[in-house]
């Protein structure tokens, strides 16, 4: 039975909703106000600002998770062979979708350059887009499952299980919103034509 026995798992549990709570709503707050732009001076260095800022919170939360983990109950005291091999598979696939799609989006395309104005001339349908739309968030969550696995901790699953649901909530509202970015510079190229 999984009990929590030290802060740091509600600590942890608490950076997995905030990430993508921050950047969502700084993305949309540059999408309308242009704060990130007005701030450092150009839309490309207002998103290089937040893409660095993304990265690092990206690594504290990490960072505490792997804490949170270790301040908790483990499931075995060695783990056995078996989930150290699926950890390996899980960190392995999830890296690999993580990494690729980070490449082929390029540094704006991962780190919401389209709320900057910073568009792709076309959707990236291509590896790993081709397996799942969401390839950094499924990559990331295999990632931390892969964790979790390798160090038998019932915390690290219950707190992967939170990451999937945050990420699955923040992949609805980027992709309604992303749309709807993508549909007007549609219709104001199509504007200017006329």
């Amino acid at each position: 039975m999984f009990i929590v026995t030290k802060p740091s798992f509600l600590i942890c549990l608490f950076t997995i909703a905030f990430n993508p709570i921050f950047w969502n709503v700084v993305a949309r707050l540059e999408y309308r106000k242009k704060t990130l732009t007005k701030l450092f001076g150009s839309p490309r260095k207002g998103c290089y600002a937040l893409g660095v800022t993304i990265f690092f919170l990206g690594i504290l939360r990490d960072y505490l998770f792997k804490l949170a983990i270790a301040d908790q109950q483990k499931m075995f005291e060695t783990t056995p062979f078996v989930l150290k091999v699926l950890s390996a598979l899980l960190l392995v696939a999830g890296n690999t979708l993580v990494l690729s799609s980070m490449y082929k989006l390029g540094f704006t395309g991962t780190y919401l350059g389209d709320y900057f104005g910073i568009l792709m001339d076309d959707m990236v349908t291509s590896f790993p887009f081709n397996i799942t739309d969401h390839p950094m968030y499924i990559g990331s969550a295999m990632s931390f499952f892969g964790v979790a696995f390798y160090y038998s901790s019932p915390a690290g699953f219950v707190l992967s299980m939170f990451v999937i649901l945050s990420y699955s909530k923040a992949s609805e509202h980027e992709h309604e919103f992303t749309t709807m970015i993508y549909k007007n510079a549609k219709e104001a190229k199509t504007s200017k034509k006329k």
